[in-house]
């Protein structure tokens, strides 16, 4: 068995397919654990820091209700509450924090500054997320594929929208170092960076996987075993909202994709938060200035029997368990 112990986990690509297998079981093992009511405070004495730049729901709660089940003390540490990238450069943050806590998540906008906290802090670093990658939620993603289609090699999915967002470029590594088919339907001007492509087809070479990129939406989804999508406008891009509505709006996860698949049983990711309804801020100032009231997916298939959105979300607290598990 691999020993993750002292591992950072930046992006999927520092991973073998038997690292990330590793971690798969043991969030299954853990999730029967915690279902089963059984304590398994395995790492009593440790601390960990939870940094972040971006808020979030699924990947704090997950955090700090992981830390808490293995006896972990978690600090939150939220954007305006350290000196971290004003007073403080990135260096002498992680320094400091490396020699006070076990383990640092970071949630935040550039890549390196993760990067970063690793090279310098000493103690096992997690990506929350950054503007390039989001390797935690690709555990999750990949447990419930297992769980709902008993298969993960061999699987057909779809990402449909921003092919070059921070979700799809993980879900690309992960699924080529998995052996998955890999297909994303994206417009010509959102296709994720060329190096990034190259890299995972020849991954996907040794896995028995494949990656293929198209403007095709229907093309793409025949077949499909599982259909995946995220929001049209990441944090930080209100800005752009006209522009990326624009280019996005043909590429929605609606009923007329679903049946395209021409699979009975395929099945619905999305990482949330999801904007299939008008029930938000941004879902009403939407509406009001496009006459959208849905965006990436209508509420018909969010709420439809094919959507496992929230045996997902759940499942980001099982998978970040693991990996702390394994890495402190």
């Amino acid at each position: 068995m691999s020993d993750l112990r002292g591992r950072s986990f930046l992006t999927l690509m520092d991973y073998s397919p038997e690292e990330i297998q590793l971690l798969l079981d043991t969030a299954a093992d853990l999730k029967r654990t915690k279902q089963a009511h059984i304590p398994h405070a395995t790492h009593k004495g440790k601390s960990i820091a939870l940094l972040f730049e971006k808020t979030s729901t699924r990947t704090r709660c997950a955090f700090e209700v992981a830390a808490a089940d293995l006896g972990i003390n978690a600090v939150y540490l939220g954007q305006g509450e350290t000196q971290f990238g004003k007073k403080e450069s990135t260096e002498d943050t992680a320094r400091v924090l490396g020699r006070m806590f076990d383990g640092i998540e970071f949630r935040g906008f550039a890549h390196q500054t993760v990067k970063d906290l690793a090279e310098f802090s000493g103690v096992p670093v997690w990506n929350g997320l950054t503007d390039e990658f989001h390797p935690t939620q690709v555990l999750a993603d990949f447990l419930t594929i297992i769980e709902h289609t008993g298969k993960l090699k061999g699987s057909k999915l779809v990402f449909v929208g921003d092919g070059s967002d921070n979700v799809s470029n993980s879900l690309m590594i992960g699924a080529a170092k998995m052996g998955v088919h890999y297909v994303i339907a994206t417009p010509d001007s959102l296709q994720p960076p060329a190096e990034l492509i190259e890299k995972a087809k020849q991954l996907a070479e040794n896995s028995g996987g494949s990656i293929n990129i198209t403007s095709d939406l229907m093309a793409a989804v025949d077949g499909a075993d599982v259909l995946y999508t995220d929001v049209w406008m990441s944090m930080g891009q209100e800005d752009q909202m006209a522009d990326r509505i624009e280019k996005l709006r043909n590429y929605q996860v609606n009923m007329d994709v679903v049946r395209a698949t021409h699979n009975p049983n395929v099945k619905f990711l999305h990482c949330l938060p999801a904007f299939h309804d008008q029930n938000t801020v941004i879902g009403r100032e939407v509406y009001e200035k496009f006459g959208l009231g849905e965006m990436e997916v209508t509420d018909e298939v969010f709420r439809s029997p094919h959507s496992i959105v929230f045996d997902q979300s759940e499942n980001r607290l099982h998978t970040i368990k693991a990996l702390m598990a394994l890495t402190l």
